[in-house]
């Protein structure tokens, strides 16, 4: 039986499982999806020696970045976003098995945020700097939009969140939410921005699903802002997970 699994620490909320061995189940494929929690990237050879019949991977928060030294190949779009989140595993009979890395995140992120663009979204801030950030930074670029990264920490070309003010909020009309902050169960927490000068012309793009509508929206919504969570991009980037392990 194939194996496909989930690389990450910690994984007590995973999406993936339940997706992927109900997709298995209903599909009547012959195969399952396991959760590898390791507290060390150095522990990630282990897992590819342990589990010959691992054909694929999908890497979680804080390994984006961390596995790509143990790779052997990236795809050209991953290997400018610099993060990555699908690994598909080419096992040779009585070969080292090769190991390729993708970014379906960036996949799932544009066609779920593509529908709700309008002409004046123009620019967008990305709140956090991890490695989602990074493909969503690449996502918004192939759709023309203009992106900076804010970050709690000042680094070059990068706003701090003490920086941002209505001036910069009326500028950049799309904000994406790539940070932890109000995840289920702190859901009282949202990042620390100037919602007083959002509006209407305004979409707030949250990464987060659970809770369903987080502060970060619900202070958006306030003010006539579009929001969306996210979910979608979750089940898109999972999609497309799937259709690269099989091609």
């Amino acid at each position: 039986m194939q194996k496909y699994g989930l690389v990450g620490y910690p994984l007590k909320h995973s999406f993936s499982i339940g997706y992927f061995n109900e997709k298995f189940s209903s599909e009547k494929i012959e195969a399952e999806y396991i959760n590898f929690e390791i507290p060390d990237i150095n522990n990630f050879p282990e897992i590819i020696e342990a589990n010959p019949n691992l054909h694929g991977l999908n890497v979680t928060i804080p390994y984006k970045e961390k596995v790509i030294p143990y790779l052997d190949e990236l795809d050209k779009q991953t290997a400018a976003i610099g993060a990555v989140n699908v690994i598909k595993i080419i096992r040779n009979k009585g070969g080292k098995p090769k190991l390729i890395g993708y970014n379906s995140d960036i996949i799932g992120f544009t066609q779920s945020i593509q529908p709700l663009l309008q002409s004046h979204h123009k620019k967008a801030l990305i709140l956090g700097t991890g490695g989602a950030s990074k493909a969503v930074f690449h996502g918004l670029k192939n759709l023309g939009i203009e992106a900076k990264f804010v970050s709690r920490t000042a680094r070059f070309g990068m706003l701090t969140y003490e920086e941002l003010n209505a001036e910069i909020i009326k500028e950049y009309t799309v904000i994406v939410n790539c940070t932890p902050v109000g995840m289920y169960p702190k859901v009282d927490a949202c990042p620390d921005i100037p919602y007083e000068a959002i509006t209407s012309e305004h979409l707030l793009y949250d990464l987060l699903y659970n809770p369903n509508i987080t502060l970060f929206m619900k202070k958006g919504e306030a003010k006539g802002a579009v929001t969306k969570n996210g979910l979608e991009m979750l089940l898109l980037q999972a999609f497309a997970a799937w259709e690269i392990w099989q091609k």
